[in-house]
């Protein structure tokens, strides 16, 4: 939720709604648990920024640095960290939203494939664009990237 909306209180906020509505509604046959808590927490962050469309994007969200030193702001105080962080808000949200979902969320791409509705082999190359636009840009700050 703090990667996608950049404000810790609001995640914070966000993911207790998530939780309420797991503890409220998922039945005790549901396969895959962390599947369904991203598609909720998913849910809950487009409405609320379909609620302030008006002030402000996604797209803007994925732009804005986070002014809040929380737990991710002092995890990311190397070089590297930050540049990894800045350049994977650049990715089309499409493209950012498999990358985290695979490697942050560990899920894997038969998974992604289901929640986000789309073929396993669409997740597989939007994985794959992701990954070399990704390195493309870092490698483009002078870094390298084996």
């Amino acid at each position: 939720m703090y990667s996608m909306c950049r404000d810790s209180g609001q995640a914070e906020d966000m993911m207790q709604e998530c939780f309420l509505r797991a503890i409220f509604s998922l039945d005790d046959e549901h396969g895959n648990m962390r599947a369904w808590l991203y598609r909720v927490a998913r849910n809950i962050l487009t409405d609320h920024l379909r609620s302030r469309r008006s002030s402000i994007s996604l797209d803007e969200l994925a732009e804005t640095p986070s002014d809040a030193p929380g737990p991710l702001a002092l995890y990311l105080r190397t070089e590297k960290q930050q540049l990894l962080m800045e350049k994977l808000a650049a990715l089309e949200p499409r493209r950012r939203e498999v990358l985290c979902l695979q490697y942050f969320g560990g899920l894997s791409q038969k998974d992604i494939a289901s929640l986000l509705h789309l073929s396993h082999q669409n997740v597989r190359v939007l994985s794959l664009r992701a990954r070399k636009e990704l390195k493309q840009k870092i490698e483009e700050d002078g870094y390298d990237v084996s």
